[in-house]
C-alpha cells in the first residue's frame, strides 16, 4: 500500500509540475509598458543586461544633445532613473513569488538505518503535504492577483516619476526665467542707484529719495540671489529625477516656459474618467479580490491546517532469522481542540473589511481630487491668461507712454522708475501665474491617471494577515 502511495504521490506531483507557471522573458514588464504607453505615451525599459544598459545610455545621450523639452525630460527619466529600475526589480521579485506559489509542494524522502547486535533495520519514507497540494489552485489564483497588483504598482511608480519630472521641469524653467528678469531689473536698479547718488551729491535729490532708490537696488539684488538659489536647486532636482551623472549635468533648457494653450481642456466627465483609469484604484480593487479569495480559502481550511501523509517501507534483517519487509503509512493532522480556526477566520474577515473601507474611501477621494484638480486647472489658466492678455500688455503700454512723457519732460525720472518697479512686479506675477498653470496641468493628469504622492495610509496594500499559509499550515 505504501509503495503504491509513494508512486501515486510522485505521479501527482509530476502532473502538478506540468501546469506550473514559468518566468516571463521580460519580468512582467509587458503590462507596465502598455499602461505607460497608453497613459503618457512614453517608452520604458527594464535594464537587465549590459547590452540593454548600453542602448539606454545611447538613447539618453541622443536626447541630451538638444535643448530639453518637458517630454524629452520625462523620457530620459523613465529610461535612466535607477529608483524606477529598483521598482522594476521589485516586480521581478513578485514574479518569483508567483512562480513559487504555483509549484506543488516537494515530497520529502527520508531514510534511516538502525543496527545493533548483528541486526539492522532500514526505513524509507516519502512524505507529502496533502493540504498544500489540495489548495494549490486557490493559492496560485491568489498569487496571480498579487502579481497583477505588483505590475500595477510598477506602472504607478512610473507615472509618479513622470509627474515629478514634469513638475521639476516647470519649476526649473520658470526659475531660470525669473533669474533672467531679475538680472535685467538689477542692472536697471543699479544704474538708478548710481544716478541717485550723483543727484544727491549735487543737492538735487534729498536723502529720502536716495534711500528709496538704493533700497530698491538692494532688494532686487537679494531677490536675484534667492531666485538663483531656487533655480540651482530646481535644476539639481531635475537632474536627480533624470538620473544624470557627471557627463549629463550640462543639459540645456529653454529660456522660458511655453505659451499657454489657446483654450483650456473641457473635461465634463472628469470624475468618471478618474474612477475608471486611476491605477491606485485598480490596485485596491485587486487587493479586495485577492482578500475575498483568501477569506474563502481560510474558511475552507479552518479546521485542518496540517495534513501530511507518508508512505513507509521498512526492511529488517535479524541474524537469527530471514530478513523481512514491512510496509504502511503515517498520517499527521491537527486536532482542532483549542483553536477551531475562529481566530484565522476573524482575522481574514476583518482584513477584508479593512480593505473594503479603504477602497471606498479611496474612491471618494479620487472623485474629489479630480474635481479639485480640474477647478485649479481652469482657475490657473484664467489667471495666467489674464496676465498674458491684459496685465502685461497694459503695463507695456504704460511703460512706453511714460518713456514718451519723460522724453518730452512731462514727467521726471522718479515717476519713470516707479513705473519700472510696478512693471517688474507684474512680470514676476505673470511668470508665477504661468508656472502655476503648468503645474496644475500636470496635477490634472495625475488626478485622472494616478501618479501623485502616496496618500497617508491609503495606498499601501493590505497584507493578508489571515491567509492560509503557502506551505499548507506548517
Amino acid at each position: 500500500m505504501a509503495h503504491h502511495f509513494a508512486r501515486g504521490l510522485l505521479v501527482l506531483t509530476a502532473f502538478g509540475l506540468s501546469g506550473c507557471m514559468a518566468f516571463s522573458p521580460d519580468g512582467g514588464m509587458t503590462t507596465v509598458s502598455e499602461l505607460t504607453s497608453q497613459t503618457i505615451r512614453k517608452d520604458v525599459a527594464f535594464v537587465r543586461t549590459a547590452e540593454g544598459a548600453e542602448a539606454v545610455t545611447a538613447t539618453v545621450r541622443r536626447l541630451l544633445a538638444r535643448a530639453l523639452t518637458i517630454e524629452t525630460a520625462v523620457q530620459i527619466a523613465l529610461l535612466n532613473n535607477k529608483g524606477l529600475q529598483a521598482a522594476y526589480n521589485e516586480l521581478a521579485l513578485a514574479e518569483t513569488e508567483l512562480v513559487e506559489q504555483s509549484l506543488p509542494p516537494n515530497p520529502v524522502f527520508s531514510i534511516s538505518r538502525i543496527s545493533g547486535n548483528g541486526a539492522n533495520e532500514i526505513e524509507r519514507q516519502v512524505v507529502g503535504d496533502i493540504l498544500a497540494l489540495a489548495t494549490l489552485p486557490f493559492r496560485s489564483e491568489i498569487a496571480r492577483d498579487r502579481f497583477r497588483q505588483a505590475q500595477l504598482r510598477a506602472a504607478l511608480a512610473t507615472l509618479r516619476l513622470a509627474a515629478d519630472v514634469r513638475r521639476a521641469y516647470v519649476r526649473t524653467v520658470a526659475a531660470n526665467e525669473m533669474v533672467a528678469l531679475l538680472t535685467d531689473a538689477k542692472a536697471t536698479a543699479e544704474s538708478t542707484a548710481q544716478l541717485a547718488v550723483k543727484l544727491g551729491e549735487t543737492g538735487s535729490l534729498n536723502k529720502l529719495d536716495q534711500a528709496r532708490e538704493q533700497v530698491f537696488y538692494a532688494e532686487t539684488t537679494a531677490d536675484l540671489a534667492t531666485a538663483r538659489q531656487a533655480a540651482t536647486s530646481a535644476r539639481e532636482r531635475l537632474a536627480r529625477l533624470m538620473g544624470l551623472w557627471d557627463d549629463g549635468l550640462d543639459f540645456r533648457l529653454p529660456n522660458q516656459l511655453p505659451p499657454l494653450p489657446r483654450r483650456p481642456q473641457a473635461l465634463p466627465s472628469i470624475e468618471a474618467d478618474a474612477v475608471a483609469h486611476r491605477i491606485d484604484l485598480q490596485i485596491a480593487r485587486l487587493e479586495l479580490t485577492a482578500l475575498a479569495k483568501s477569506l474563502n480559502l481560510t474558511e475552507a481550511t479552518r479546521f485542518v491546517t496540517l495534513l501530511d501523509l507518508a508512505g513507509i517501507s521498512r526492511r529488517t534483517q535479524d541474524p537469527e532469522g530471514p530478513p523481512f519487509r514491512e510496509r504502511g503509512f503515517d498520517v499527521q493532522f491537527q486536532i482542532p481542540i483549542f483553536d477551531g480556526g475562529e481566530v484565522r477566520v476573524r482575522q481574514a474577515a476583518e482584513t477584508y473589511n479593512l480593505a473594503f473601507n479603504r477602497l471606498t474611501e479611496r474612491a471618494v477621494n479620487v472623485r474629489s481630487e479630480a474635481r479639485d484638480a480640474y477647478r485649479v486647472y481652469r482657475s490657473t489658466y484664467d489667471i495666467a491668461s489674464h496676465f498674458q492678455r491684459e496685465i502685461v500688455p497694459l503695463r507695456k503700454i504704460i511703460t512706453e507712454e511714460m518713456q514718451l512723457r519723460f522724453s518730452s519732460m512731462q514727467v521726471d525720472i522718479f515717476a519713470l522708475l516707479t513705473e519700472a518697479r510696478q512693471r517688474l512686479a507684474s512680470l514676476r506675477g505673470a511668470i508665477d501665474a504661468k508656472q502655476s498653470f503648468f503645474l496644475a496641468q500636470s496635477d490634472l493628469q495625475t488626478a485622472v491617471n494616478g501618479g501623485g504622492a502616496p496618500a497617508a495610509g491609503g495606498e499601501t496594500s493590505t497584507t493578508i494577515a489571515a491567509a492560509a499559509p503557502a506551505d499548507g499550515g506548517h
